[in-house]
């Protein structure tokens, strides 16, 4: 193209007009241009370039048509200008696009995100110790991939940017999915959503950055970007409803004991919200704890640090806990071996051939689901409703400030960081040290007795 190419007067609207019908280019670079074709009905403006794939030597698209009146802008119509630069856009994408299929398989978000959740299920089933369906997983087929019928459940379609070519995303393809999402979604789990997606996308882009565009992180960082929101809408993370006292600790602790009895728990479920009370840890960390991690005699148990986070963690956080603990405790450490599951339960299988369930060995507790029907119970004979397990850790953070603790020793025994205390506790700070300064108040203003002034400090 670059050697018989030969330009015309195109780029204004007087020039054109001395034309005749007929096309005239105007080149955009070596191998692509801009051209201007003047019919009966008027001008129409349309890009060609020489196709990198295999096919015709040359590709071309209309890009719309002209406005041969003036050179000022006109909704539906094209000025010089315009048309350059929209033509620029047809040839960069469709240059992507061919480099993109020539490099192998285009890569869609629907690839992305199916390999993200391969990846999810398979973390997930090693740590449980058998093959589970990752939460991620749930998320992502629900408001993405689609997913079919499943008994009285209506099959979901899968959202059109599932099958978007990663080279060719925009941000406004993710503004426009998330402002699909459903607003009867809370802000927590529509967030966890739009993370698992930034996740798949970021882990795509570095198995494959030498196949895409260099500006897809950028892309994906703005368009999935936590939206701020007025305070007022603010969900904060600890509610006040969920903020337990001592008392409302113990009650539920009383009920758990009762509730296990009754169900034939063993202990395994009084010990289990027994550990969640007493340190305020996740119960994703306090099933992974260690018969070994019970120290009596130094008073404490070693909690395993979350795998929150990038990167792996390892290591104990120490907590110190009381001998009320420690003696409810004592069961479940006695006689075993130190690097035997600290926290189990029994096992059940159902009777070939019948209704009835009997037990089928123990084992560590898997999921926090386990514990959702007992502890509805629990709460109901506690008289505490609505309060849900991660209760006992909010309070655990709350009662260390209340105890005046440094806010770094709190976040670090909780294994979590300052800032997300002050976010969202910070109500429960601003309280101690409030606490805190009162005690600091003292009386200033003399006090007239006669003829004789008192002050108030050092008279």
């Amino acid at each position: 193209m670059a050697k018989t190419l030969k330009e015309a007067p195109i780029t204004t609207a007087n020039a054109r007009s001395k034309l005749g019908a007929g096309e005239y280019p105007r080149r955009l670079d070596a191998e692509a241009a801009v051209w201007y074709r003047i019919g009966k009905r008027g001008g129409v403006w349309f890009a060609r370039w020489r196709n990198w794939g295999p096919g015709a030597n040359y590709k071309q698209v209309q890009v719309g048509p002209a406005n041969d009146l003036n050179d000022k802008p006109t909704e539906g119509l094209f000025t010089f200008p315009q048309a350059e630069a929209r033509a620029r856009q047809i040839v960069d994408q469709a240059r992507r696009g061919a480099k993109a299929a020539a490099d192998g398989p285009v890569l869609t978000v629907r690839l992305a995100v199916e390999a993200y959740i391969s990846d999810r299920d398979a973390r997930e089933s090693r740590r449980a110790g058998r093959t589970i369906r990752s939460d991620a997983s749930r998320r992502l087929s629900r408001y993405i991939l689609g997913q079919e019928k499943r008994g009285k459940q209506k099959a979901i379609p899968a959202e059109p940017l599932a099958d978007v070519a990663l080279h060719a995303l925009k941000e406004s393809d993710l503004l426009e999915w998330r402002d699909r999402l459903p607003e009867t979604l809370k802000v927590t789990a529509k967030q966890r959503t739009i993370n698992d997606l930034k996740a798949a996308l970021n882990g795509a882009y570095a198995a494959h950055r030498l196949r895409l565009e260099p500006t897809l992180p950028a892309v994906i960082k703005h368009g999935l970007k936590a939206q701020q929101s007025d305070d007022d809408d603010a969900v904060p993370l600890a509610r006040d409803n969920q903020i337990l006292s001592d008392a409302q600790v113990g009650a539920l602790l009383a009920a758990a004991r009762e509730i296990d009895d009754e169900q034939d728990w063993d202990g395994d479920l009084f010990r289990l919200v027994v550990v969640l009370a007493a340190t305020g840890a996740r119960f994703s960390q306090v099933v992974r704890m260690k018969v070994g991690d019970v120290q009596r005699s130094q008073g404490r148990v070693m909690v395993p640090v979350s795998r929150k986070g990038r990167g792996g963690k390892s290591g104990n956080i120490p907590v110190a806990i009381g001998k009320d603990v420690l003696d409810a405790l004592l069961p479940t450490v006695t006689g075993r071996k130190n690097d035997a599951p600290f926290l189990e339960r029994w096992r059940y299988k159902q009777v070939a051939g019948g209704i009835r369930w009997v037990r089928d060995g123990r084992g560590p507790w898997h999921s926090p689901s386990e514990l959702h029907r007992p502890w509805h119970d629990i709460r109901e004979r506690a008289k505490i409703l609505n309060v849900i397990p991660y209760a006992l850790r909010h309070s655990s953070i709350v009662r260390g400030i209340r105890a005046n603790l440094p806010i770094r020793l709190v976040a670090a025994l909780h294994d979590t960081s300052v800032p997300m205390i002050e976010r969202h506790y910070g109500k429960w700070i601003v309280d101690g040290l409030e606490e805190l300064a009162a005690r600091a108040v003292v009386p200033l203003v003399p006090v007239r007795d006669g003829n004789v002034v008192r002050l108030g400090v050092g008279s």
